[in-house]
């Protein structure tokens, strides 16, 4: 397969408007909200995966989806490599404890398919362990499904010449420089391992109750909108009523034996934030009239 694959587009997608993406946004996440009411009221577990290129855009759909759900009940599972102990057990058993309970939505930024990618194209895994995976990732989801886990799994698609743009970009950029890994420099000379390990991974678990839905991603804003939309149509939740919640007003006695302490006594964090008041703009003074002669 040659880097002008399925993944190559043939010409950029055209800019969103950036009012209409921002207002479209806040509604998908409102959406969201309304939807994580559901999961915990419900009690239904909700597991999202989140596979792909490097710099294709994982993250920062991530972050728009979870900005405003309630953490306490929504995860991002980002393991990090396997220790040596970790090495020994069942692979699939690392990624077991962080699997929802009820009321939860996890999302995995990237999830037990680095066996079928990078540790495919990078060597990590044996001929033997990346076959056994191949052949047990289909029978692990399956269960997790029988099991009641509404799983979803999502791959974000970018092409070469856009993904090496935004490498370049995260390069020159300080503040996203640690995004750059030396194993995502690699990938730019891998491009066509990875390519045939994704097609291999697509054919040996894309099945019926456990698809993989592919996100254009060579526009992150657009990829944003149509994740988040595919989210609340494959997610069958409903309106939940949220419970009143009611605001006391201040008792009219208060409790005049409390003395608070010595402000001296204290230590604060020093005002910088004064430096950037708004200058009141000074009192224009009225002009003097005149004087006609007559």
């Amino acid at each position: 397969m040659s880097r002008h694959d399925h993944e190559r587009k043939d010409a950029p997608p055209a800019k969103l408007d950036k009012q209409a993406y921002e207002k479209e946004l806040k509604h998908l996440q409102s959406e969201l909200v309304a939807m994580q009411q559901w999961v915990i009221e419900s009690g239904e577990r909700v597991c999202l995966i989140f596979e792909g290129r490097d710099a294709a855009g994982k993250g920062s759909a991530i972050k728009r989806i979870t900005q405003y759900l309630n953490p306490r009940h929504t995860r991002v599972v980002a393991l990090p490599a396997p220790t040596e102990r970790e090495k020994t057990q069942w692979y699939f058993q690392r990624y077991v404890p962080h699997l929802p309970a009820a009321g939860e939505i996890v999302i995995f930024d990237r999830s037990w398919y680095n066996r079928a990618g990078v540790e495919r194209v990078m060597g990590f895994a044996t001929e033997v362990q990346y076959h056994r995976f191949l052949r047990q990732a289909p029978d692990f989801e399956r269960m997790l499904i029988e099991d009641g886990i509404r799983l979803i799994k999502y791959w974000f698609s970018v092409s070469d010449e856009e993904q090496e743009a935004r490498f370049r970009s995260r390069a020159d950029d300080p503040m996203r420089r640690w995004k750059l890994s030396p194993m995502d420099v690699e990938s730019i000379a891998r491009w066509e391992d990875y390519s045939r390990a994704k097609d291999a991974m697509f054919a040996a678990t894309d099945l019926p109750g456990a698809r993989w839905v592919t996100v254009e991603s060579e526009d992150k804003k657009r990829s944003r909108i149509n994740v988040i939309h595919d989210i609340l149509q494959r997610v069958s939740w409903e309106y939940v009523e949220p419970q009143k919640i009611e605001i006391p007003t201040r008792p009219a006695e208060r409790d005049t034996d409390y003395e608070r302490p010595d402000r001296s006594s204290l230590e604060y964090a020093e005002d910088v934030a004064s430096a950037l008041e708004r200058k009141k703009p000074a009192k224009k003074k009225p002009a003097k009239k005149s004087a006609t002669k007559g």
